[in-house]
């Protein structure tokens, strides 16, 4: 009876975007999104975001400069950099090297960068989180990624490029929205908007369960914890949070 139930909903919301839909028949929606609409989301939002999790990123984020290499000096690499929404709660000095699949974030990013000048800026890449080849093997002491997972091609294909990027010892830092408890009214409606909130957002994966992944990855330690952000009236509520040691 449920799985009838979000298939009728899910069907409703189908119908609600049918716009959307066919612009995508007509191969005009994913170029516009991937330049324009979702860019234009990720700038608008972040800041209102960055308030609801301000407390969580300093937290998480309070002991990076722990994993520092032996000169004091922490290099580290963000995957999906996107607009800088991290940079606020990087430490002093923090040798920066930044990854992001297109440019189209540039404007919010480069108003990030010109407000961090904390933060010492050394690469730009153009590259996805599962082929970063222009990082060198065990090169960094802490790897980021924040709301990046739910929309790569293969969670299992990143890790595996943490693992290697990441010094022995080095930490990789996460925040993800991820599939909620299946028993819970948020898990039900996450099947409802899910083939429709993929399109619209960019790929967007509501039900990930990047938990799993990490805890199969070959980290020697996994600090992680479930979480719920006061996004309310959306089906991004539940994360996870943390950080794995090489």
């Amino acid at each position: 009876m449920a799985k009838a139930v979000i298939l009728f909903l899910r069907v409703c919301v189908q119908l609600l975007a049918l716009p959307i839909y066919l612009l995508s028949f007509l191969g005009i929606w994913d170029p516009f999104c991937k330049k324009i609409f979702f860019p234009f989301c990720v700038e608008k939002l972040t800041a209102s975001y960055n308030r609801r999790v301000s407390g969580h990123k300093q937290e998480l984020f309070c002991n990076l400069q722990e994993f520092a290499g032996p000169s004091g000096e922490l290099t580290l690499l963000e995957i999906g950099t996107g607009t800088g929404a991290n940079f606020q709660f990087y430490p002093p000095g923090c040798k920066m090297t930044c990854t992001d699949t297109s440019l189209n974030f540039q404007r919010g990013l480069s108003k990030s960068m010109a407000q961090n000048q904390h933060l010492q800026f050394q690469h730009f890449l153009v590259a996805p989180g599962e082929d970063l080849n222009q990082v060198a093997d065990s090169s960094m002491d802490a790897v980021v990624c924040t709301l990046v997972l739910c929309s790569v091609q293969s969670t299992e294909g990143v890790l595996k490029e943490v693992l290697r990027v990441l010094r022995p010892g080095g930490a990789f830092y996460f925040l993800e929205h991820v599939a909620a408890d299946p028993s819970s009214w948020s898990y039900f409606w996450q099947q409802v908007y899910y083939p429709t909130w993929k399109l619209v957002f960019d790929g967007c994966y509501l039900t990930r369960e990047t938990w799993k992944n990490l805890e199969q990855a070959k980290f020697s330690e996994i600090k992680l914890r479930h979480i719920q952000v006061p996004l309310y009236w959306t089906p991004v509520q539940s994360h996870i949070i943390g950080y794995a040691i090489k």
